[in-house]
């Protein structure tokens, strides 16, 4: 387990103590984040579903209902099944997209692993991705978790952002702060 604290805060972060501490107490962190990972996906790919979840339009028991057969159609374990009623009952599946963030930053630390988003202007082969992993886990000293995003308007280069560091390589912003320097001379 990792030595530094980890600060949570908000709605979104009490919900997810709340089931890591559930989650950990059942011996099923894996099984819980293997599940959200899975209604993530789900959100993402329905605009049906985050509509459901965003509009207020709907009742408690018509997202609560439509949340159970979605879970239950999606194969989620009891536990997660259990979670997602209770936030339905509460009024609080618009925060549903943040649980699930703060969720996996708070297994993330407790593996001792840290998360970094990086965005480049093309998708990185494999052995890029591994190469990065390496590079960030030997200025960290600590396993890292590297979700990616493509950018193509960065033209090169890349934009990494670990905890409140962010590293900008990206060619958009070395050419814009060579313009500025330019304005400065002439």
């Amino acid at each position: 387990m990792a030595s530094e604290k980890l600060t949570i805060s908000g709605l979104a972060g009490r919900y997810a103590v709340a089931l890591f501490d559930l989650a950990k107490e059942a011996n099923a962190l894996d099984d819980v984040a293997k599940d959200l990972a899975t209604l993530e996906a789900l959100l993402i790919e329905s605009a049906e579903l985050t509509n459901l979840t965003q509009s207020p339009v709907f009742s408690r028991e018509e997202q609560g209902r439509a949340m159970a057969a979605v879970a239950d159609k999606a194969g989620l374990g009891k536990l997660v099944q259990n979670f997602l009623a209770v936030v339905a009952n509460n009024r609080r599946l618009d925060q549903l997209k943040n649980i699930i963030k703060e969720f996996s930053r708070q297994l993330a630390h407790h593996k001792g692993e840290v998360n970094a988003s990086v965005v480049t202007a093309h998708k990185l082969s494999k052995d890029q991705l591994d190469a990065l992993k390496a590079k960030l886990k030997s200025m960290v000293g600590r396993d890292v978790n590297v979700e990616t995003d493509v950018d193509e308007s960065l033209l090169g280069g890349m934009v990494v952002n670990i905890g409140s560091r962010m590293i900008d390589s990206s060619l958009k912003t070395k050419l814009a702060n060579l313009e500025e320097s330019m304005k400065e001379v002439g």
